[in-house]
This record gives structure tokens, sequence and C-alpha cells, in this order.
């Protein structure tokens, strides 16, 4: 569980730091991290989903900042791979 609880406290200070984050900064970040094309991807998934069920928004909303803690979860794990790859090469 104490694993757990260190991802939720550095979730929650990430979320607290974009939250207060200039706009002009935050869209810098956005660029550099994701880029143009995955954040309009991101864009019209999450408008797509919200607008089949609406009245789910609040679900839909946790399920894709979970999806997208997992899609990062998996670049991590994909970028060990390869550097174990590349080192028994």
């Amino acid at each position: 569980m104490g694993g757990s609880t260190g991802k939720k406290s550095v979730a929650v200070a990430f979320i607290n730091e974009l939250s207060s984050m200039e706009p002009q900064r935050l869209s810098a970040l956005i660029a550099r991290e994701a880029g143009e094309e995955l954040a309009q991807f991101f864009l019209s998934y999450s408008s797509g989903l919200i607008s089949r069920d609406p009245e789910r928004v609040l679900e839909n909303t946790s399920s894709l900042m979970l999806m997208g803690y997992l899609i990062r979860a998996a670049e991590e794990r994909r970028s060990r791979v390869e550097l174990d790859r590349s080192a028994q090469a």
C-alpha cells in the first residue's frame, strides 16, 4: 500500500503544479512532452467519449486520467525493455 500512497502524493503534487502553472508554460510543457498530434488525439478522444454519455462526465474524466497514467507507465516499461535489449546486444 505504501507504493500507491507515494504515487498518489506525486500525482497530487503534479496536478497542483499544473493547476497553478501559467498558460504559456503549460502549453510549452504539453508541446515538449506530448506534441501537437498527441494533444489533438486526446482532445478528440475525450470529446467523443464525453459527448456519447454526457451524464458520466466525472466517471469518464477519472477514466481518462487513469488511462493517461497507464499510457505513461507503458512508455516507461517499453523504454526499460529497449534499454535492456541494447545493453545485451
